[in-house]
């Protein structure tokens, strides 16, 4: 099928790259010429796990391409893929100034045959008819008759489309595997056509040529009303925010009454209602999902009279969680003022180089504040040009640079690298062998048996 994904971030690239290598025609639009060059060399902009092979063999297999030219890429597709950011606003409702001027752009280059948009960016409940009515007002716009040039003799005939909710399910780091391999594909709308586009669409995923163990049962896929499916993504994400709040509020009695929180979370996990994902306790959740379709959920809710209690609770609880790694610093170091303190991991998830909302930033910020010295090592980011844009932290080139001079450490992301350090010899350059283990990642018999003192959360 002819296919075009406009907006270019984690969820659009990673869309039109699968969807190019099931073998569909796919053309990516975005309005950034240095990042179209960059993909048009056959680059990817972000960091994801097997992204820039799949995105390379596409491409030379002629099924990719890349433009800045949105009417080129209406023109292509049959179907539209709305994949633009909507970031969050101050006051917690998601900005959806993007997605309106692609829609608005869409309607303005419509020019004939059935199309169907796909809103695959997280908008809030309702857009779907919003959506539909700015397309709509794009059309107009164009076919506007000039002030006195008098009435055409054939008026345009109007395009045909439908507007199709498709919510997605990816998490950074593994999302090309979530793509191929996902738990359920939701297609929100009203039109047949439009239904049966989507699933032809998704066929070869839904039957598991793609996926990692082809002899499982196909893909469940849910056909839903618009509103429907946009709530889907938001209760999903909702939930497992909430969930990992959860086990962090049990973590901190843990921590009062001498439980462990893993043996906890393990317990309890065992439950076939409950499950064992998502009860990690550690410093919280951030990134890009999480942090705004909470607190859109949220507004959403005081829009239409109703106070989500839970939901605000959810949040308060990763808030007062993100500080809990300074409150365990000042109970080993006391005042924290002229101390070093070393962070093993930014990123606020591994496998990925997405800095946004990540817990490591407010770290840095509150330990910067305290007159703390701040010095930090990942995977990514000290490896690329990022660091060069960070501020209040001194990010190094490798963990021993890192350990040297440090008075604690303090394990923010869980990088799969982190379990193989050398830290006898990390213990033996740091002024006091400390470790904040913000994750419950480590071993902590390992950990004191190479002479650190070793903290974890609730465990």
């Amino acid at each position: 099928m002819r296919v075009c994904v406009i907006g270019t971030g984690y969820v659009g690239l990673v869309t039109g790259v699968c969807l190019s290598h099931i073998g569909h025609d796919v053309i990516c639009v975005d309005n950034n010429a240095e990042k179209v060059k960059l993909m048009q060399s056959g680059q990817s902009p972000i960091f994801e796990p097997g992204l820039s092979e799949l995105m390379q063999s596409s491409m030379e297999a002629s099924r990719l391409t890349f433009t800045t030219d949105l009417g080129a890429g209406v023109s292509h597709g049959d179907i539209l893929f709305i994949a633009v950011g909507t970031p969050p606003l101050p006051t917690g409702e998601s900005d959806t100034r993007y997605v309106e001027a692609v829609a608005r752009g869409i309607g303005e280059h419509l020019n004939g045959g059935y199309k169907v948009i796909v809103n695959k960016s997280t908008v809030p409940i309702g857009s779907g008819d919003w959506v539909r009515m700015i397309v709509m007002d794009g059309m107009a716009e164009r076919q506007q008759v000039p002030v006195g040039a008098g009435a055409p003799a054939d008026k345009p005939k109007m395009p045909t489309f439908d507007v199709v909710s498709n919510p997605e399910f990816l998490r950074e780091g593994s999302a090309v595997y979530d793509t191929f391999n996902p738990d359920r594909i939701v297609l929100g709308g009203s039109n047949p056509k439009a239904i049966a586009m989507m699933k032809e669409l998704y066929e070869p995923i839904v039957e598991r040529q793609f996926a990692e163990d082809s002899s499982v049962p196909q893909v469940p896929v849910l056909v839903t009303d618009l509103s429907s499916a946009e709530m889907v993504k938001y209760a999903s994400n909702a939930f497992l925010a909430t969930k990992i709040s959860f086990i962090n509020e049990v973590a901190n009695i843990c921590d009062r009454v001498g439980a462990d929180v893993v043996q906890v979370a393990q317990g309890i996990g065992l439950d076939s209602r409950i499950g064992s994902k998502f009860l990690q306790a550690g410093i919280g959740w951030g990134g890009s999902c999480f942090p705004k379709d909470v607190s859109a959920l949220v507004h959403t809710a005081d829009d239409y009279g109703y106070e989500a209690q839970l939901l605000k609770s959810t949040i308060d609880v990763n808030t007062r969680q993100r500080l809990l790694s300074l409150e365990k610093l000042q109970h080993i170091l006391k005042i924290l003022k002229g101390k070093t303190v070393g962070l093993l991991g930014l990123t606020f998830k591994p496998d990925t180089d997405d800095m946004r909302d990540a817990p490591s930033l407010i770290l840095i910020e509150h330990l910067n504040r305290l007159g703390a010295k701040v010095k930090a090592y990942d995977p990514i980011v000290s490896q690329s040009g990022m660091r060069n844009g960070m501020t209040g932290v001194i990010v190094e080139t490798d963990v021993e640079r890192l350990a040297d001079g440090c008075d604690a450490l303090v394990l923010v992301t869980d990088w799969k690298q982190f379990k193989d350090l050398d830290y006898t010899k990390m213990a033996g350059l740091m002024n006091t062998p400390n470790l904040i283990d913000g994750r419950n990642f480590l071993d902590r018999k390992a950990l004191e048996n190479a002479g650190f003192t070793y903290v974890g959360v609730g465990h």
